[in-house]
């Protein structure tokens, strides 16, 4: 499949590149009031929306010729009323008057027929944002199909020349999206966010005597020139697959484990499911009553950063139209604060802390040690480079998952690894928490560097 030559999809209007200028706001706006004066119309004191619209292009390629090419262009929204403390919720792609006034109804009616809850409401009007702060993420350009099929072309045509031992492609794709999403409530709040997404991917398999393996890369920025170049992509994408080459088993047994910049991010993001309130208040995480307790190694430090510029997890007000803020999750290895929206904070008899639909750019405080002196200081031991599965338990806080990466001796990779299996408990995981690299990944929203875990078990799969 080909594309005619400068094919560019815009928003319909000559030169127009923001897709969502002042006069969609105003649009999602005037939608929004109009569903909160339908619920209270239909007898629900409390409601809250979000209506969002997105604009995105994404351009797929494989083996130099393009597979697809995908426009999605979408209205949504999400209703939440709250009747005599029971909450009811709707969510459709029909704007239209009609519709509007059917879904309230069933909002409501759904209401009627739940269980009632105390804590259930809107968040507290003292709570929500009072000033929304310009955080730089909305960088729109025209939606231009052959650049990101160049683009796609590009990254995959690097990977698929850089080595005799690349012999195939799982795909690579370009792609760029715009959204704007307008929250409000009947506290009378109304906020709207504005933002813009770019990237670019490859995956490839690389083979030799022993075997295939498949590994990539990718980069994602809110503004297109940030991104790395296809060539950087593609190249990066060789080189991972490559390294996997000629993977070995290793002896069971308790070694030291690295998990890199890429991995770190999954160890995070279970500690943070652990921290939140969801579980907390059931009591079905291992987590649970630990404000003010030391449950990592004094070095560990885990912050929540929700307005830094251009970042991918940056916002200004949660899905509750709470203000959102810095905030210590766990400093030098003592719990100071949970993951908390309105209603569990409600279940556990604490303040909000601004968290409904999760943490806004989780981050590690940046380790100083580069990730070869880690690898270094270990005689022998693992680095993992890829998890595979969902063996943990935040109960108990067991945990295993299956993992390739590579092998260290004396300080320096040795060979590859693959089907192995990493095992421990959270809790002494934490505690063993010995070394935290400065190779910081700033894609998404979960930020950090390279882990370095004391005593694992590795076991060959």
């Amino acid at each position: 499949m080909s594309l005619p030559s400068g094919a560019v999809f815009d928003s319909g209007v000559p030169g127009q590149v923001d897709l969502h200028n002042d006069r969609v706001v105003a649009e999602l706006t005037d939608l929004a009031q109009r569903l909160l004066d339908e619920a209270r119309r239909q007898g629900a004191p409390e409601a809250e929306v979000s209506v969002t619209d997105r604009t995105g292009l994404s351009v797929g390629v494989r083996q130099r010729d393009v597979e697809s090419v995908e426009l999605n262009q979408d209205r949504s929204i999400a209703l939440s009323v709250i009747v005599d403390c029971r909450r009811g919720m709707v969510s459709t792609t029909d704007t239209r008057s009609s519709s509007i006034a059917e879904a309230v109804a069933k909002a409501v009616n759904f209401a009627r027929h739940t269980q009632q809850d105390p804590c259930n409401g809107l968040a507290d009007p003292d709570r929500l944002a009072k000033h929304i702060p310009d955080l730089d993420l909305y960088h729109p350009e025209a939606l231009d199909a052959e650049r990101q099929k160049a683009d796609a072309l590009e990254a995959e045509a690097t990977a698929l020349d850089f080595d005799s031992r690349i012999v195939n492609s799982h795909g690579s794709s370009a792609w760029s999206q715009s959204g704007c999403e307008v929250y409000a409530n009947t506290h009378g709040f109304l906020g709207s966010t504005r933002g813009t997404q770019y990237g670019t991917s490859v995956v490839v398999v690389a083979q030799d005597e022993r075997g295939m393996q498949t590994d990539g890369w990718y980069t994602t920025s809110r503004l297109s020139g940030e991104l790395e170049s296809p060539q950087m992509v593609g190249s990066r994408a060789a080189r991972r697959s490559l390294r996997r080459l000629g993977g070995r088993r290793v002896r069971t047994g308790s070694y030291p484990v690295v998990f890199d910049a890429q991995t770190a991010k999954s160890l995070l993001g279970s500690l943070v499911a652990a921290l939140s309130g969801g579980l907390l208040y059931r009591k079905a995480s291992f987590l649970a009553d630990s404000i003010d307790t030391m449950v990592a190694a004094e070095g560990f430090s885990l912050w929540q950063r929700p307005h830094l510029q251009r970042a991918g997890g940056s916002c200004a007000f949660d899905a509750e139209g709470v203000a959102t803020k810095d905030l210590c999750f766990i400093e030098r290895g003592v719990v100071r604060s949970y993951v908390l929206d309105s209603y569990t904070s409600r279940k556990l008899k604490l303040p909000t802390t601004g968290n409904a639909g999760g943490v806004f750019n989780l981050e590690l405080e940046v380790g100083t040690t580069p990730l070869s002196d880690l690898l270094g200081s270990i005689e022998s031991g693992f680095l993992v480079t890829e998890m595979m599965g969902q063996g943990i338990n935040l109960v108990t806080g067991d945990y295993s998952r299956g993992a390739a990466g590579l092998w260290i001796e004396n300080g320096e990779p040795a060979f590859p690894v693959d089907e192995v299996t990493v095992a421990g408990n959270l809790q002494r995981m934490l505690r063993g928490l010995s070394g935290y690299g400065d190779d910081t990944d700033v894609r998404g929203n979960i930020r950090t560097g390279s882990i370095l875990v004391e005593g694992m078990t590795v076991a060959a799969g």
